[in-house]
């Protein structure tokens, strides 16, 4: 079986460990964890692991955050995943900072990247795992916010999450939506 895993971003030093990055962040953490590494290939970083039998393609899309449908469309084609074995990973303001919340379905929630991928499948029913970065910021300021890094007290709480999120992912892939959901969507 396998399974594409597209942990959203934007490429570049200048956004490298910022909140909006948590997509890319949870893939390397996973690739990491299943001794893989990463190649450029078109529309995207990918990584091919195995993880108890199962393949894991592992995307973070070179698209930038707003067009991230184009790799995710290119990579379920090319390797011909079914849309209930996509799992996309990205940054959600409306959930406390570190907060894991996994849904089988939905809107992009204001979302852009997720805006970008529902326009290219031409369908909201697929599963994601939204990760919480707090919303921490003034009126107007939304777009710095989600561009700057996480400060060191932040990152305390951010990275023990990732693993969470690493966690649930292998879970999602061995044991299904329901079981992921189940376990992971606690407070």
């Amino acid at each position: 079986m396998k399974y594409l895993i597209a942990g959203l971003g934007n490429i570049g030093n200048e956004y490298a460990a910022t909140r909006h990055n948590v997509g890319f962040m949870a893939a390397d953490t996973l690739v990491k964890s299943l001794d893989g590494k990463f190649t450029t290939e078109r529309y995207g970083d990918v990584a091919t692991v195995k993880f108890r039998g199962r393949t894991l393609i592992v995307l973070k899309p070179s698209t930038y955050m707003n067009l991230s449908g184009k790799a995710v469309k290119y990579w379920m084609n090319k390797e011909n995943i079914p849309l209930e074995n996509l799992l996309v990973i990205y940054d959600d303001l409306d959930l406390p900072l570190g907060a894991i919340r996994i849904k089988k379905q939905g809107s992009e929630g204001g979302h852009n990247g997720m805006e970008d991928i529902i326009y290219q499948l031409e369908r909201n029913d697929f599963p994601r795992l939204r990760f919480g970065i707090g919303n921490d910021f003034t009126k107007g300021h939304q777009v710095d916010y989600v561009l700057s890094k996480f400060s060191s007290e932040e990152e305390k709480i951010v990275l023990p999450r990732i693993e969470k999120t690493v966690e649930a992912v292998k879970t999602f892939v061995f044991s299904g939506i329901e079981m992921t959901m189940t376990s992971y969507n606690k407070k």
